[in-house]
């Protein structure tokens, strides 16, 4: 059997991360179906949009965003299109109650997630608190809480957090980043040799793992 490693760069906060989630779903389900033959593993690694955003404090999204791209209505025009966009992939965005925050520990609590089996139930279940829920998920009682709902033991998450639990693998999941040149994010590395930046198409996701089988042989 073929075997393919995906390594999805990605913040827990970017909308374009959580649209381009359900397009590679989507595509790596359409190319499972026909290539039983091959296995694909996913993993997310860590990205941070805004790595200065202070740890334990938070602020509307909203407000965040009129800061960073030019005022109130370059804001609601950049929402509108993505929250228009992930309803497309039936998503609910709900940013105007959307708390911006440090993703730091959400990263650390991702990789404990990835030693007991259940992060990608994680990363949606952290993606769905943020981005319609309007739950903060810079907060350790919130995420303790988040890890219950997919399996994690809640005393293990939270010494896991209050500790340095996931700090060395973030780290170096940053560092990885910055050398490989990702800068924006989604990001998805095939074998650590094949680079897709952006949330494409399902079928462009399609398009690349053949390409990777292809590489492979």
């Amino acid at each position: 059997m073929t075997k393919l490693t995906v390594e999805i760069w990605s913040d827990v906060v970017c909308p374009w991360c959580f649209i381009g989630k359900r397009r590679w779903e989507e595509g790596l389900a359409a190319f499972t179906a026909a290539n039983p033959e091959v296995e694909v593993d996913v993993a997310y690694r860590a990205f941070q949009l805004d790595p200065t955003a202070p740890i334990g404090e938070s602020q509307p999204v909203v407000q965040a965003y009129e800061k960073k791209f030019g005022g109130p209505e370059k804001a609601k025009q950049i929402i509108d299109n993505v929250t228009a966009e992930a309803a497309k992939v039936g998503l609910d965005f709900r940013m105007d109650k959307a708390i911006r925050s440090n993703t730091a520990d959400a990263h650390r609590l991702l990789a404990l997630a990835e030693r007991e089996g259940v992060q990608l139930e994680l990363k949606e279940r952290l993606m769905l608190a943020y981005f319609t829920e309007g739950e903060d998920v810079g907060l350790v009682d919130s995420l303790v809480r988040f890890g219950a709902d997919v399996g994690l033991d809640p005393e293990v998450s939270r010494g896991w957090l209050q500790g340095d639990g996931g700090r060395s693998e973030v780290a170096e999941q940053l560092v990885f980043a910055a050398d490989a040149g990702i800068h924006s994010v989604p990001t998805f590395v095939i074998d650590r040799s094949i680079g897709v930046p952006g949330a494409q198409p399902a079928e462009v996701f399609v398009e690349i793992l053949e390409q990777a089988v292809a590489q492979q042989a």
